[in-house]
């Protein structure tokens, strides 16, 4: 994170005195570890999965992202700071240990958010979640008629969501969802970022990582090619980011394994939702709308195509400005 914050501008020198004090985000996920970085910000959380009433994350994914959102740091003396390192967690337990979901819970999540906004304060909603627009299905001659009727209804569903996500930003949330990591051929954005309303996030992580096989860059979700609809809306680096980890010990000697590598677009869309969240102490007047065009207006334009890099690399410091 330290490597990531220098590149979008968010170091502390770049955003002072602003750290998202006072905001609350809302982020559906695998669940959250009680890692020291978030202290008491964990405000409420629920589980879609389970019967827990207490925090927990058996995946890791959903601690990670809300490390690069909003860690504070502690036990890495800072090096390792999320964009927003104030502002407040909601978490939604949607997904398994393995990191699998089903529609339905998602859709629970999101009417979740919708029901306690005004209990929690909701400003943002982080969904660093790419589901698939097609099931894999069996190749069987035989499973012709069933497996077309299993896409109809999966599209169906996922219209759905899509419809639910827009429903949120209608209530003035702002929404940041992930590109997804299905790329790079045209087409391959999430199915849950093909909305015109929620901020889609792709990977890019600069001139320093372009070219290399493993960098996010190759992989992020491209939105489609001859259309109307203009996806991903922004980029932020999503290669090898070190954030909190659920597999953290306490010891009298202080923390061990705090920390984590992880990859992927998930990891590129907590850094846009946390400049939100910087923007909404900054401009707590402002509507999702504004916050939107604030932060994509700003961005650094890469030379890529749109398909690739959207208005271009998020910069913290000018959304600020």
């Amino acid at each position: 994170m330290d490597r990531v914050r220098k590149l979008i501008h968010a170091e502390r020198k770049d955003v002072s005195p602003y750290t998202g004090a006072g905001v609350t985000v809302a982020i559906l996920d695998t669940g959250i570890a009680m890692h020291p970085d978030f202290a008491d910000r964990v405000i409420g959380f629920r589980d879609f999965v389970g019967t827990s009433r207490r925090p927990y994350d058996d995946c890791g994914h959903g601690t990670h992202v809300a490390g690069c959102l909003c860690g504070s740091g502690a036990c890495s003396g800072g090096l390792y700071a999320g964009v927003a390192p104030g502002c407040r967690i909601l978490s939604g337990k949607v997904l398994d240990e393995k990191g699998d979901g089903t529609i339905s819970n998602m859709a629970a999540g999101i009417e979740w958010i919708l029901d306690n906004q005004e209990l929690y304060q909701i400003k943002i909603l982080n969904i660093s979640v790419s589901m698939e627009a097609k099931r894999s299905m069996e190749a069987k001659h035989s499973m012709e008629a069933k497996r077309s009727m299993d896409e109809t209804e999966h599209v169906r569903m996922m219209q759905y969501l899509v419809a639910c996500l827009e429903r949120v930003w209608d209530a003035g949330i702002f929404v940041v969802v992930a590109a997804g990591n299905r790329g790079p051929a045209a087409g391959s954005i999430s199915p849950l970022g093909a909305s015109r309303k929620v901020v889609t996030v792709g990977c890019h992580d600069g001139i320093a990582c372009h070219g290399r096989k493993n960098s996010c860059e190759a992989y992020s979700g491209r939105g489609p090619a001859g259309t109307e609809l203009k996806k991903p809306d922004i980029v932020a680096p999503g290669t090898d980011i070190m954030s909190c980890s659920a597999g953290f010990r306490q010891t009298v000697r202080g923390c061990r394994d705090a920390y984590i590598v992880k990859n992927g677009t998930s990891m590129s869309t907590p850094l846009v939702a946390g400049a939100a969240a910087l923007c909404l102490q900054k401009y707590p007047e402002y509507s999702n709308e504004q916050i939107k065009r604030r932060i994509l207006w700003s961005a650094a334009d890469l030379g890529e195509a749109w398909s690739k890099q959207g208005w271009g690399m998020l910069d913290v410091e000018r959304a600020l400005r």
